[in-house]
């Protein structure tokens, strides 16, 4: 583990360059994760995220090997098995997986009951469900709860923005998620939105985007036992002064609950963290 990035901050970014709005070249993006590797905030950055219909169709054939990756199940759960083995074959290590297991407005039980044969065959990944904060949320918790009691690698993972307004939880949306994981010892993941540390409203979309600082902060509460509203409280917060401390207090500890979260620039959310003065370092290493 480095003196720069704190045990907390381990592997929090999860290194989705290939998606948008960043959308790189494959061949571009492995490039760049190696670079991530070798750097010395290399105990920040989780694998590449690699989209599974880039990889059925030999995307990252001749340029995976080595590569710890993390396949994006965007083509369901289907090809997902074609996907892995291809991923194998190229000499990947798999580290992860993450698939939506229903749309917005649909049941997700099929989809969990899907996923979770596939798990059966491949428990030796951890494996994320992206479930809709809609409809049979609090079902599909309990279903994944009692999946992982069984020994079964399986957590949860929930969108934290995107390009419509409804894609964005609000504080107490998103707080209430978090006590739920935390209430069932389910861990979590996140995606989208979450580029900068604190909360803000980007001048381009017009969205408030939740801050990860502000999502570190609130699940470190919400370990300590904070309920809902006061988790909601440090979700709102604009002040970075508010967050800084309690992250930087348990610095020493493994992060409890949350996994991290991906986002199409490593340096943006690394750059917030040396400016907040939670990373210890510079780009001139």
């Amino acid at each position: 583990m480095s003196t720069q990035v704190p045990r907390l901050l381990a592997g929090l970014v999860d290194d989705a360059a290939v998606f948008p709005p960043g959308s790189a070249p494959l061949p571009d993006a492995v490039a760049a994760h190696h670079e991530h590797r070798a750097s010395w905030y290399a105990d920040l950055v989780g694998p590449l995220l690699v989209p599974a219909s880039a990889v059925a169709a030999g995307g990252l054939d001749g340029l995976a090997e080595g590569v710890v990756t993390g396949l994006i199940g965007d083509t369901g759960l289907d090809r997902l098995p074609t996907a892995l083995a291809r991923l194998d074959a190229a000499g990947s290590t798999v580290r992860q997986v993450e698939v939506a297991v229903a749309r917005r407005g649909e049941d997700p039980r099929p989809g969990l009951t899907a996923l979770r044969d596939l798990v059966t065959r491949r428990d030796d990944l951890d494996w994320y469900a992206e479930l809709p904060l809609t409809f049979g949320l609090t079902s599909a918790l309990d279903t994944l709860a009692e999946a992982r009691a069984t020994g079964l690698p399986v957590a949860a993972k929930f969108r934290t923005g995107g390009l419509a307004a409804e894609l964005f939880p609000t504080p107490v949306e998103l707080a209430a998620v978090i006590c739920a994981c935390r209430d069932r010892g389910l861990p979590f993941k996140l995606t989208a939105g979450l580029h900068h540390a604190v909360r803000h409203l980007d001048p381009e979309t017009g969205f408030t985007h939740h801050g990860f600082g502000n999502v570190l902060a609130a699940t470190l509460a919400a370990v300590d036992g904070a309920e809902v509203d006061a988790v909601a409280v440090l979700l709102a917060a604009t002040d970075a002064a508010r967050l800084v401390e309690p992250v930087r207090a348990a610095g020493d500890a493994d992060r409890p609950l949350w996994g991290g979260f991906g986002s199409c620039s490593v340096r943006e959310p690394l750059t917030d963290l040396i400016r907040l003065g939670l990373v210890n370092g510079g780009f001139d290493r």
